[in-house]
């Protein structure tokens, strides 16, 4: 997701400094180069050890680090970043780049490289609200912002001021630096993909579903927004419960609650991505009320036949420019994937193995008219990235 990007962290000083190891981890885990600056508030909370010996880097402290200064100096230091990442940004560190006040080694580094800055802030609710700080945010409008979110803040209020979670801050900082080497390919088009399991009720407490966790498409939805696009991301029940940056979250259960949000938000798309595991069948007769056992000996149920959700937004009147569907099976994979491409008349599919719900990694097949591309094994992050390049190579070819 991330691999060999260089991502400068700068921590401010704040009790949520605590957080922004555990954001240090997940950069590593995928694949980032991570390096560090500290404010003196934020060593009264966490020492520099701490960075240290999670990136086996050296902690920048100092600007005035004679040592440093031979061999990285801040202007070094600023290029060498792909992303400068501030986290926690409090109110007195994000006062200070609004109004260009460079007296620590941080805001000297962000006045070496302000266009490419992402703000994590992290304060009281108040704090953040206030007036100061509303003024202060509008100066920054060049840097990217993520968070802050609602929730308890360490002085035990509530309201917005609470960092963002890592994995937030993890999907912002991928969306900031691929459109900073990349570009935003996607800007200007919506994108449609569902994702995860669907439940269908028997009675008010059972139900009948299947193990899908929704995590290969909510990887698509970060990718896609990340390339510029604007998401909406249908997810099922049990899915993730982290929204990924700068998407639009809708939350269904059944087979006919996802139909009914894939038709409204599908029409006249640019692309809509099936990768849910929709429920086959649901039940004719579901109960109002909880079924007691014991009541009878045996029990007869009647299953129907849920809508055919892809097949539907592939031949609806105001059709999305790309479909693609997936397909979990168990045997004969390519055969019957094909099959399933050509009846319900979609652009390309992705066949995998049914074993690949809820695991971290995915290997399969991708079809697209009369060709065949082995996937190989690989974490479902890559798969994603992997997929939203051949359906922006399959948008491209159609144009063409």
């Amino acid at each position: 997701m991330l691999n060999n990007k260089k991502i400068l962290i700068g921590i401010g000083g704040g009790i949520a400094v605590y957080r922004v190891a555990e954001l240090v981890r997940l950069l590593q885990k995928q694949g980032a180069l991570v390096r560090c600056v500290m404010t003196k508030s934020a060593m009264e909370f966490v020492q520099p050890l701490t960075f240290e010996a999670l990136t086996s880097e050296k902690v920048h402290t100092e600007l005035f680090d004679l040592t440093s200064e031979r061999e990285m100096g801040h202007i070094q230091l600023a290029r060498w970043a792909d992303l400068l990442v501030v986290a926690p940004a409090t109110a007195n560190l994000m006062a200070k780049l609004a109004y260009g006040i460079a007296d620590d080694l941080l805001t000297t580094l962000y006045q070496a490289g302000p266009k490419k800055t992402l703000l994590a802030p992290a304060m009281n609710p108040e704090m953040w609200a206030s007036e100061a700080t509303v003024r202060n945010r509008k100066l920054l409008k060049h840097c990217c912002f993520i968070g802050p979110i609602s929730g308890v803040v360490a002085c035990g209020e509530k309201g917005v001021g609470r960092l963002a979670e890592p994995e937030q801050i993890m999907h912002a900082i991928y969306s900031a630096v691929y459109a900073l080497t990349q570009g935003s390919h996607l800007a200007g088009q919506h994108w449609v993909i569902n994702a995860g399991a669907t439940h269908e009720y028997w009675d008010s407490i059972r139900f009948i579903s299947n193990p899908a966790s929704g995590k290969t498409g909510f990887a698509l939805a970060a990718c896609a927004a990340a390339r510029g696009a604007k998401v909406s991301l249908i997810a099922g029940p049990n899915t993730p419960t982290l929204t990924p940056y700068r998407v639009q979250r809708y939350d269904v259960v059944s087979a006919n609650d996802m139909l009914h949000a894939s038709h409204s938000l599908a029409k006249n798309a640019d692309a809509f991505v099936a990768s849910a595991a929709v429920g086959d069948f649901s039940f004719k007769e579901p109960l109002k009320h909880k079924f007691k056992r014991g009541q009878q000996k045996t029990i007869n149920v009647t299953l129907q036949n849920n809508p055919d959700i892809v097949k539907h937004i592939a031949q609806m009147t105001q059709r999305p420019k790309a479909v693609i569907a997936f397909a979990a099976e168990t045997e004969k994979h390519i055969e019957y994937a094909t099959k399933k491409m050509l009846s319900k008349k979609v652009d390309a599919i992705y066949a995998n193995d049914v074993s690949n719900m809820a695991s971290d990694q995915s290997a399969g097949f991708w079809l697209q008219g009369q060709q065949c591309s082995e996937v190989p094994v690989m974490d479902k992050w890559q798969l994603a990235s992997w997929l939203v390049d051949a359906i922006m190579r399959l948008k491209k070819n159609e144009k063409e």
